[in-house]
């Protein structure tokens, strides 16, 4: 079953991948190692989530941010690649959260981005993963994902 076919059957599509918004590419490829500049949870270049954890949003939409930004780095990842087939498999996902001090589900969060990832990707999915509590995030996101991948 292809990724494609994968992220239909869970009612997903891949939206159109995000532009850069400064000096910088999407993502780069040196080698068999590539990896992709901060993905937000933002469709069509318009924010779809915003706020802090633990103040505006609870853990549920921090999860639903995460998994929506995921959905960009796979985006992303076939715009670059072109094909799925080119993908060795993902390696790390550092993942900050826009969180108040308090909070301490950032895990959690991020596993909306990282159940994605295994459910599309199967064993190219699994990755190692950094969980980071920020005070911001690029236009008020709560969430924002950096991942290094192989490509065959």
């Amino acid at each position: 079953m292809s990724v494609e076919d994968r992220l239909a059957a869970m009612g997903l599509a891949l939206p159109a991948p995000p532009a850069p918004v400064g000096n910088y590419r999407a993502g780069v490829i040196r080698g068999k190692v590539g990896s992709l500049s901060g993905q937000l949870p933002i469709r069509d270049g318009n924010p779809v989530v915003t706020g802090v954890l633990g103040r505006e949003l609870t853990v549920e939409q921090g999860r639903e941010a995460a998994r929506l930004a995921g959905l960009n780095v796979l985006a992303q990842l076939k715009h670059l690649l072109e094909d799925f087939a080119a993908l060795d498999g993902l390696i790390r996902v550092d993942g900050f959260v826009a969180s108040m001090p308090d909070f301490l589900q950032h895990a959690a969060v991020l596993d909306g981005a990282s159940d994605l990832f295994a459910a599309v990707l199967a064993e190219r999915g699994a990755h190692t993963r950094s969980a980071v509590g920020v005070a911001s995030l690029p236009l008020g996101m709560p969430v924002e994902l950096v991942v290094t991948f192989a490509t065959r």
